[in-house]
């Protein structure tokens, strides 16, 4: 097994992001490393890999380091070990559960205040653990605990489906999860059966294909965990704004460009912004 790293400055990643999910769609593995650099790896057999022509073109000027290696025999215990669960604290306990997202490999807990999720990691985008999936999934606990009504939900960009399958087993339904790529779509369908939920599961892609939506009504809330180009695309293919909108997969520097977009556009407003480390997600609602 070859695992090819792509180290670039982290104003670029972004950028960077997006032309290699084109090249390698079932997800790449990120770190942050010192000095503002982060590292984009990619696992397979050499002919399963993007060649290095390919992958020097599409990072460019932004292209710090490329290298490749040569796994040793453990390495599959070693990438489980990449994949921790996470636990997400519930803001009203009363209304709403803690969350614990976790590998099927790892133990349940024994905390009975909390519901599991468990997620298959090895066909998308991991197990929740990236800062941008965990925002989205506090800010999820924040508008579940606010209101104890659930309704509709849509999921955009639902990768290996954690915040579909989080929102679905926080009894919000009917839920509909979006994805570009065939990948994902069948990781979110297969996770979405081993944790008992119900999800309508498609293929759509934003830039191109007519909204699977008629009645945007019994949608009131969208998740949507995309990057910063793509959100912008959002605020010009949403007819109507849903009643809240959580978006995430953002720079910190991106969020006002982001937020002020979709109020000028649908008049949302900013309810709740969280952050970390580089990473931001925001909770707007219909109205000011």
């Amino acid at each position: 097994m070859i695992r090819l790293a792509v180290r670039v400055g982290a104003a670029d990643a972004e950028i960077v992001l997006a032309e290699l999910l084109e090249l390698a769609p079932s997800g790449v593995e990120e770190s942050d490393l010192q000095g503002g650099i982060v590292e984009y790896a990619i696992y397979g057999a050499p002919g399963e890999l993007p060649v290095l022509p390919d992958l020097r073109a599409a990072v460019g000027d932004a292209l710090v380091e490329l290298s490749t290696s040569e796994l040793p025999d453990d390495w599959s215990e070693r990438w489980r070990e990449f994949h921790r669960p996470i636990t997400i604290s519930s803001p009203a306990p009363e209304r709403v559960s803690a969350l614990r997202v976790r590998a099927p490999w790892e133990s349940p807990s024994e905390r009975p205040d909390l519901r599991e999720i468990v997620i298959d990691p090895g066909q998308a985008f991991g197990t929740g653990a990236h800062a941008t999936t965990r925002l989205c999934l506090e800010l999820l606990l924040s508008l579940a605990g606010s209101s104890a009504e659930r309704s509709g939900l849509l999921d955009l960009g639902c990768g290996s489906g954690v915040l579909a399958i989080a929102a679905a087993a926080l009894g919000y339904g009917p839920v509909l999860a979006l994805d570009h790529d065939h990948l994902s779509v069948t990781a979110t369908a297969q996770n979405a059966i081993a944790n008992d939920v119900w999800i309508d599961v498609r293929r759509f892609d934003l830039r191109y294909d007519p909204w699977p939506i008629a009645d945007w009504q019994a949608i009131p809330v969208v998740l949507a965990n995309l990057l910063r180009p793509l959100l912008l695309d959002l605020t010009q293919a949403l007819e109507h704004p849903p009643a809240h909108l959580i978006v995430s997969g953002l720079l910190t520097r991106e969020a006002d460009e982001v937020s002020r977009a979709f109020a000028q556009r649908l008049g949302m407003s900013e309810r709740e912004r969280r952050c970390s480390g580089d990473w931001a997600a925001v909770w707007l609602q219909a109205g000011s």
